[in-house]
Order: C-alpha cells, then sequence, then structure tokens
C-alpha cells in the first residue's frame, strides 16, 4: 500500500470516528403535564385542563407537580402546550383589588358587618387593607372567603 493510500484511509477514518463522536446521544424524554388548551388570565387550573406531553428530561427540570398548580390561578395568560412554571401560578385570589367586599368584625357574641372596597387583592388568610363605605376608613383584614374580610377589634 503507497503511503499516500494509507493515509488517505487514515485521514477518512480519523473524519468518521469524529463524526461519530460528535453527534450527541438522543435526550431523554419525560412525560410531562402541559395545558391542553389556551388559559386565560386569573382562569382557575384544574386537572382537567392538562395532558400529557414527552419533552426532553432538561425543559422538564424543575417543574412542580401537577398536584402543585392544579387549584391554582393564572397569573398571566398562558398559551395551549404549555408548561406551567411555579412562576405562572399563584393562590387563588379571593379578592381583588377594588372589588366590593363585606367586612366583618366578630367579638365574643357581637358580629357587625359592614360594606367595604378592596384596597388590595388576597387570598385565604392573606392581609389586605379595605377601606368601609359607611365611615370612609381604612382597616386591615385577613381574608376569608370570597369577597369576605375579617377585621379585629382593637
Amino acid at each position: 500500500m503507497s503511503h499516500a493510500l494509507a493515509l488517505s484511509a487514515l485521514v477518512l477514518l480519523g473524519a468518521a470516528q469524529l463524526h461519530a463522536q460528535s453527534v450527541p446521544p438522543p435526550a431523554p424524554l419525560v412525560t410531562v403535564p402541559v395545558l391542553e388548551h389556551a388559559v386565560a388570565k386569573g382562569d382557575v387550573l384544574g386537572a382537567a385542563d392538562f395532558t400529557t406531553q414527552e419533552v426532553s428530561a432538561a425543559a422538564a427540570r424543575g417543574m412542580p407537580r401537577l398536584e402543585d398548580v392544579t387549584g391554582k390561578e393564572a397569573l398571566r395568560a398562558l398559551a395551549a402546550g404549555a408548561i406551567v412554571r411555579s412562576s405562572d401560578v399563584i393562590r387563588q385570589q379571593l379578592v381583588r383589588r377594588g372589588e366590593p367586599v363585606t367586612i366583618a368584625l366578630r367579638d365574643g357574641g357581637l358580629s357587625i358587618t359592614a360594606q367595604g372596597r378592596a384596597l388590595s387583592s388576597g387570598a385565604a388568610g392573606d392581609f389586605v387593607r379595605v377601606v368601609s363605605l359607611s365611615t370612609n376608613h381604612t382597616l386591615d383584614g385577613v381574608v376569608e372567603g370570597t369577597g369576605a374580610i375579617r377585621v379585629s377589634a382593637k
């Protein structure tokens, strides 16, 4: 075999090995829940809003479990097929800024209610500011339910 032919064979063999080494192995796939349809800001997510899809393990890294996002409210509009991240959802807001609320003060057997307007939004157990429509005083209270704020006697 001539030196030129042997050299050519080595170059081709080396190029083939280099090419074989540069092709990465296929990324492992995992099955994850993704949104079945588009979701608007403020929509509460349920299990029926999701379907499964295979994505790369890298794309699924840090993804919350399905039970961690169901029952939560979308913080922004989300597209169909999107993987929902923790930063995309918040606890369901039971009181929204600017909306009417019922303010309740309970102390022993005494119970007083008044109408008010929320100055901030909040989920169950959150502290929010409200203004009483009858006195125009600003109060701090705890969200008890949808449109319901509990204030304490001072």
